[in-house]
């Protein structure tokens, strides 16, 4: 018989701490934290992530962030990033096409081409605030190529999507009218190029999730518009922080940002050991739709579960030497868990590897003796996603 979590003595665990994790009890998998439980090994976090009884807890982050505006409660439809069930599997069997690694590798002359265009802006000093020069306007044009948005609406485009992840801010209850405004005139400008798009065809992403079909269905105006407000959300910060969080890393390895520039083959291996050395995404949640029994836990409707991807990424039963950081070994069998695992796998992860995948090693080749001028701000270790504010850097000018 299953014992009820709420019996069990458990140590407690404030999350997203490699040190803290390695240091509770031997045996334990399982602790509490502020609004539940958690859970850190990477076998549990696959576990929980795999099993559709835990459902994504992104659609109860105004609950889990006190929001009681109900205005703005009022308007948070399904979203691809929250649907569950028979609604999710429907919404991913649609747009899954659309979001293949063929869509995202005919954008990567494209990446290649902001990417350089942004390192010439500060090439010729040898110094920049890599997070606010590289990494702030970095997806941004992607985002709009990839939509069909024309470059005149590229600062349009930045500016609702910084306002838009202010749903990620710990500070979003004062913030809820602006979010509002944005949504609402992203809102009106999505549907005017829906319209568009419907009547003249191109080569991007909204014609591409227009035309898709599978036994006469198709998404409506109103799921394309939520559509493209997911691609905005997931894919635009996760971008620019993963990127921060893995040049901050390469800035404290010279030898292996030296390594890329000279074997930029090494890139996919780079991408990918970086998001396990240091993701951007280090934590998602999940609740409990019904009552679970989970190794003779009984965990009732309700709870919530936080899993820890950055201490899965980092266990030794895993992964060899996972608190090394080397681009050219190969860890595990096992994939880093930075993009999730189970139904709701990150569906832009293939445009995000190639985004990272062009980026980095041209950086490294244009960016070299990279070094750290300065303390980095980091952004606060809260709901959203991680990585750096602010991080002056130093290069080797003129390449």
């Amino acid at each position: 018989m299953a014992t009820p979590a709420a019996e069990l003595d458990l140590p407690f665990y404030e999350g997203r701490d490699v040190e803290q994790m390695t240091a509770l009890p031997d045996g334990h998998w399982l602790a509490r934290n502020f609004f539940g439980y958690a859970v850190w090994h990477y076998d549990d976090a696959v576990g929980i992530l795999r099993d559709k009884r835990w459902h994504n807890a992104a659609g109860r982050i105004p609950e889990l962030m006190g929001i009681t505006n109900e205005e703005f409660l009022s308007r948070q439809g399904i979203s691809i990033l929250s649907a569950e069930g028979d609604m999710h599997t429907r919404l991913r069997r649609l747009v899954a096409p659309a979001f293949s690694p063929r869509s995202a590798d005919r954008l990567r002359p494209f990446m290649r081409e902001v990417i350089s265009g942004l390192v010439d802006n500060v090439s010729a000093a040898g110094r920049a605030d890599f997070a606010t020069d590289i990494c702030e306007p970095y997806p941004i044009p992607i985002i709009c190529e990839l939509l069909g948005a024309p470059k005149s609406d590229w600062q349009l485009f930045s500016r609702w999507a910084n306002d838009v992840l202010e749903i990620f801010s710990l500070d979003v209850v004062d913030k809820l009218d602006l979010i509002m405004r944005t949504q609402d005139e992203l809102d009106a400008y999505t549907r005017e190029l829906i319209a568009e798009r419907r009547s003249k065809p191109a080569d991007d992403l909204l014609t591409d999730l227009i035309a898709q079909e599978e036994a006469g269905d198709k998404l409506s105006t109103d799921e394309l518009v939520m559509m493209v407000n997911a691609v905005i959300v997931g894919g635009t910060d996760t971008t620019r922080n993963q990127l921060g969080c893995a040049v901050n890393l390469f800035a404290q390895h010279p030898e292996q940002w030296a390594m890329l520039a000279e074997q930029p083959e090494l890139a996919q291996r780079a991408v990918e050991e970086s998001m396990r050395h240091f993701g951007a995404v280090r934590g998602t949640a999940r609740f409990a739709s019904v009552d679970i029994e989970y190794k003779d836990i009984l965990f009732p409707a309700g709870t919530f579960m936080a899993v820890g991807l950055d201490e899965a990424n980092h266990d030794a039963t895993v992964f060899h030497q996972p608190g090394v950081f080397d681009i050219t070994a190969q860890k595990g069998d096992q994939p880093q868990l930075t993009f999730g695992s189970g139904i709701h796998y990150c569906l832009g992860q293939a445009l995000a590897r190639a985004e990272l995948q062009e980026a980095l090693p041209l950086l490294a080749q244009r960016m070299p003796n990279l070094r750290l001028d300065g303390a980095t701000t980091w952004k606060p270790d809260g709901v959203g996603i991680f990585g750096p504010a602010h991080m002056p850097v130093t290069f080797d000018a003129g390449h």
